[in-house]
C-alpha cells in the first residue's frame, strides 16, 4: 500500500552515523518546513559504532580541534526531536535490508569508505607496508582496530600528496608528549612515546602546484615542535600549467609560497625531519619479506600539468611505508554495487540496479559519490538525496511495523546491546571526566574498547528497550 494521508509521519531510516548520515537528517527535518508539506519524519541513524559522528571520531587526526569543532554542529542536528540515535548495530549481520523495510519508508545508506585505496607497485604487500587508513584507525582509537602498531623504522615514507598523507606524516614526526593535550587513547600515547621514527618521506608523483594539501593544514605542519621541514630545491618546479593555476587560483598560491619560502630556510638542527619530496613516482617497495626501501622514478612536467618518466630512479632507505592515495568503498549488502568506482550504484542518491531505480532506497556522502572533497561538501550531497527522497514520498510502500518502538523491541529481542543518543551524552561525559583526571587536564580521554563503550552508555537510565524514544513525536 502508499501513503497518501495528510500528516503522515515519514519513517526513514539512515545506515550511518558520521557527517553525511547527521547532515541527511539535518536536511530531512529542515525540508518538512521549507517546503511547507504536512509530512512529517521520524528519523532513525544506525550505525555500527557504538557512538555517533563516525569520519569525525575516527577519521580526524587528535591534534585538528578545529575539524574536530565540525562535531558541535552535529550535536546540534542529533539533539532534534525528530531524530534518534541506535548504535552498536551492524547492518547485514544484526538487521538485514528485509528487517530495516518492515520498520521504515525508506533508507538512505551512508556508510562511507573506510577501506584504503589499492597502489599496484611491485612489494606494497610487504610486512612493514600499511594502508593510511588502517594508521588512522589506531591512532584514533577505533575499537576494531588492534591497540599495537609497530613503529620501530626510523625512517618511513608516506605516498600521498593529499591531506590525510599530511595527517599520517605529522602524526609519525610529532613528539608523543606534544599530543597530551589532545584526546588520544593511552595506548597510542604509549606506541609514539617509543617510536624509533626520526625522518618521515612524503612522495608526490606531481608538481608542487597540483598538491592536494589546503593551506591551513600546510602552514600547521611547519609549526610541529622540534620538527624540520625539508624539501629539495630540484622539486620546486613549474611548468605553463603550473603557472597559470598559481595565477587563477588562491589556495594554489598560498601552498606554493609556503613551499618556496621553506626551501630558503636554513637547515634545521631538530630531533626530527619530515621530508616534503615532489615529482617523484614510486614504482617498486623493496625488500624480501619486509620493507627495506622505496624506489621512485624522477618525474617531469610536461607544460600542460601533467608528469612524465625520466627514467631516472632513486632507492630511499626506508623501514616502513604508508600509502595515502585516497580510500575506497566497501560493498553493501543486498544493495546495487558499483566496484569499479567503490559506491554504491545511484542516480542523484537514488539507488539503481540493472532495472532501474530500487524504490526507497538511496545513498549520500562518500559512498554516493566517491572520496572526494571535503567534510563540508557532503551537505550538498545530502540535499539532493533528500530532495529527490521527498519527491517519491507519495510513492513509498508503507512500512508494516512503523512505530519506533517497534525497532527497540527487535533489537532487545534479538539480543543486541544497542546504543542511544542518552548513552552517547553519557558515555562523552564520561570521557571527558577521565580528561579531567589528570594532572594536566585534557579534553577527554577516549574509551577504546567496544564492550567498555557499550557498558558505559548503557550504565544510567536504562529501563526499558524504548527509553531512546522518549520526548519523540509521532512515538505514541
Amino acid at each position: 500500500m502508499t501513503r497518501t494521508e495528510p500528516n503522515r509521519v515519514l519513517r526513514i531510516g539512515i545506515i550511518g552515523a558520521g557527517p553525511a548520515g547527521i547532515y541527511a537528517a539535518d536536511q530531512l527535518t529542515k525540508a518538512e518546513v521549507l517546503t511547507h508539506t504536512d509530512t512529517a519524519v521520524s528519523i532513525d541513524i544506525l550505525d555500527r559504532l557504538p557512538t555517533p559522528f563516525g569520519l569525525i571520531r575516527y577519521g580526524v587526526a587528535p591534534d585538528h580541534p578545529r575539524i574536530k569543532g565540525i562535531v558541535s554542529a552535529l550535536h546540534r542536528v542529533m539533539g532534534k526531536d525528530e531524530i534518534r540515535f541506535l548504535g552498536n548495530i551492524d547492518y547485514g549481520t544484526d538487521i538485514t535490508l528485509d528487517r530495516l523495510r518492515e520498520f521504515y519508508d525508506a533508507i538512505i545508506f551512508a556508510t562511507g569508505c573506510i577501506d584504503d585505496a589499492g597502489l599496484d607497485i611491485p612489494g606494497i604487500d610487504l610486512a612493514g607496508s600499511h594502508g593510511a587508513a588502517e594508521f588512522v584507525n589506531w591512532y584514533d582509537g577505533h575499537p576494531d582496530y588492534p591497540r599495537e602498531w609497530p613503529l620501530d623504522a626510523r625512517e618511513v615514507a608516506v605516498i600521498g600528496n593529499g591531506n590525510v598523507a599530511l595527517d599520517v606524516a605529522r602524526m609519525l614526526a610529532k613528539h608523543a608528549d606534544d599530543l597530551l593535550s589532545t584526546e588520544i587513547p593511552d595506548h597510542v600515547y604509549a606506541g609514539l612515546k617509543s617510536s624509533a621514527v626520526t625522518d618521515v618521506h612524503v612522495f608526490g608523483r606531481r608538481g608542487p602546484a597540483q598538491v592536494k594539501f589546503t593551506p591551513l593544514e600546510l602552514r600547521e605542519l611547519g609549526k610541529v615542535p622540534d620538527v624540520d621541514i625539508v624539501l629539495y630545491p630540484e622539486d620546486i618546479e613549474f611548468d605553463d600549467e603550473s603557472m597559470r593555476q598559481i595565477h587563477s587560483n588562491n589556495q594554489t598560491k598560498q601552498v606554493t609560497k609556503t613551499l618556496t619560502d621553506w626551501t630558503l630556510r636554513d637547515p634545521g638542527t631538530a630531533e626530527r625531519r619530515l621530508h616534503l619530496h615532489f615529482l617523484q613516482s614510486p614504482v617498486r617497495v623493496l625488500g624480501d619479506s619486509h620493507v627495506r626501501g622505496l624506489r621512485t622514478e624522477r618525474m617531469e612536467l610536461d607544460g600542460t600539468a601533467h608528469v612524465r618518466g625520466t627514467g631516472t630512479f632513486t632507492d630511499w632507505p626506508v623501514g616502513a611505508v604508508y600509502r595515502a592515495v585516497g580510500y575506497f568503498g566497501t560493498p553493501v549488502k543486498d544493495v546495487p554495487f558499483d566496484d569499479a568506482a567503490g559506491v554504491i550504484a545511484n542516480e542523484a542518491g537514488r539507488v539503481v540496479s540493472d532495472d532501474g531505480p530500487v524504490a526507497g532506497l538511496y545513498a549520500t556522502g562518500w559512498i554516493k559519490r566517491g572520496p572526494v572533497g571535503l567534510i563540508g561538501h557532503t551537505k550538498g550531497d545530502a540535499l539532493e538525496t533528500v530532495t529527490n527522497l521527498l519527491a517519491d514520498a507519495g510513492g513509498l510502500t508503507a512500512p508494516a511495523r512503523p512505530h519506533p518502538g517497534d525497532v527497540d523491541e527487535y533489537l532487545a529481542g534479538a539480543g543486541i546491546p544497542f546504543t542511544t543518543w542518552r548513552g552517547w551524552l553519557t558515555l562523552d561525559e564520561h570521557e571527558r571526566a577521565l580528561g579531567q583526571a589528570f594532572d594536566m587536564p585534557r579534553e577527554r580521554i577516549k574509551v577504546v574498547g567496544r564492550e567498555e563503550m557499550v557498558a558505559v552508555s548503557r550504565s544510567r537510565s536504562w529501563g526499558r528497550a524504548g527509553d531512546a524514544g522518549e520526548r519523540r513525536p509521532g512515538r505514541g
